[in-house]
């Protein structure tokens, strides 16, 4: 089995929550934390078994919010 550690960031900017790895080419984003975790959990493991053919993943969330103060 392998672990990958997904990086949840808020983008202030954009109101909405960015899912980033640097080995799992993802493009996802929502504006609940919940619903983009789900979305990870799900795209996740079906892109590595259809680019790697990696079948077990065990999935980390790491989050990050700044909020910018005026």
């Amino acid at each position: 089995m392998i672990e990958y550690i997904v990086l949840l960031t808020w983008d202030d900017e954009a109101s909405v929550w960015v899912a980033e790895n640097d080995d799992i080419p993802i493009a996802l984003e929502s504006d609940s934390l919940d619903t983009l975790i789900e979305r990870v959990r799900i795209a996740v493991p079906e892109i590595l078994e259809l680019n790697e053919n990696i079948k077990k993943v065990s999935l980390h969330f790491k989050m990050e919010r700044q909020t910018l103060v005026a």
